[in-house]
């Protein structure tokens, strides 16, 4: 039987997301709190928080993208931050390829991914270098796409699109930042890992997780 992720897996996912992301908040803080305004953490508790109420309170005929949506909504609407309108768009992308579906075969569940980089890097107008999040979905979305193209089982695929993110969270250390309020210390910033790759990076690693139990096949 070939593995799927379901509206009910989806909604675990962002459970297991808000409490991570809250488990780090002081972290992410104290790492914003070197380079930027130190609420880093406290943005992404609350946004993650709201997009997971908003899914848990969707109807039960709820579709994947139904979920997605509210998440972006839910986000959003927590979140006046960089990073609200960023993972608003995320979310939004991998609602149009998840589609008005109920589950989705756990094979076609890194494309989610893939969207959701693109979403950040054109919404965000960032490239990789620039010393922000997309540092670390980029390499993400790479690694997914390579895996994907070599017919990879999706545990080791989302083993390497986490490696990849944290290896891309690790390399901003040694960027300036060129994009943010970070942007504001020029050289300065060197030395200092960006908060928001920090965070990304544990968000990709804890879908990775996640997705991993899925693939029993």
């Amino acid at each position: 039987m070939t593995a799927a992720l379901t509206t009910a897996d989806v909604a675990c996912l962002f459970r297991e997301l808000a409490n991570a992301v809250a488990q780090a908040r002081d972290e992410l803080c104290r790492l914003d709190g070197v380079i930027g305004d130190a609420d880093h953490g406290i943005a992404m508790e609350q946004g993650f928080a709201a997009a997971s109420q908003a899914i848990e309170a969707l109807p039960a005929q709820a579709t994947l993208a139904d979920q997605l949506n509210a998440a972006a909504k839910g986000f959003l609407n927590a979140v006046g931050a960089s990073s609200g309108p960023l993972y608003a768009t995320a979310f939004m992308r991998a609602a149009k390829v998840a589609g008005a579906r109920h589950e989705l075969l756990l094979n076609e569940a890194p494309g989610l991914i893939v969207a959701m980089a693109e979403g950040i890097r054109s919404r965000g107008r960032a490239e990789i270098g620039e010393k922000t999040m997309v540092d670390a979905w980029a390499p993400a979305a790479a690694a997914i796409e390579q895996g994907m193209a070599d017919g990879l089982p999706v545990r080791e695929i989302m083993t390497r699109a986490g490696e990849a993110a944290t290896a891309g969270a690790e390399s901003t250390i040694a960027m300036v930042a060129t994009k943010g309020r970070s942007s504001r210390l020029g050289e300065r910033s060197i030395g200092h890992v960006d908060p928001g790759a920090a965070s990304a990076a544990m968000v990709l690693n804890v879908i990775a997780e996640n997705w991993r139990r899925h693939d029993t096949d």
